[in-house]
């Protein structure tokens, strides 16, 4: 797990997506052009929530969200997803 030092505010999470499939089960290799955007991913920090909302998801659950969920960000080379809780649907 990496350390990444962004805590953030409310009712936000910070997601590690998984990495994209390379194959198929049959074994086929999927070009970069034609992977489908990840739908799973590692919680790596979380907000306190808010007065309305009480924060049900924890650091290291794998979570499953919304194809277009949350907003893109970089951070020391690696790719995260920041997102409200509700955009998340279930914790696997």
């Amino acid at each position: 797990m990496s350390k990444v030092k962004i805590k953030p505010l409310a009712d936000r999470v910070l997601v590690e997506p998984k990495e994209a499939e390379e194959k198929t089960a049959s074994g086929i290799y999927i070009p970069d052009t034609a992977k489908e955007k990840p739908q799973k991913g590692t919680v790596i920090a979380v907000g306190p929530g808010t007065k309305d909302v009480t924060m049900e998801v924890k650091v290291n659950d794998v979570v499953l969200y919304g194809k277009y969920a949350g907003t893109e960000i970089n951070v020391e080379g690696k790719d995260y997803l920041m997102m409200k809780q509700s955009d998340i649907l279930a914790v696997i």
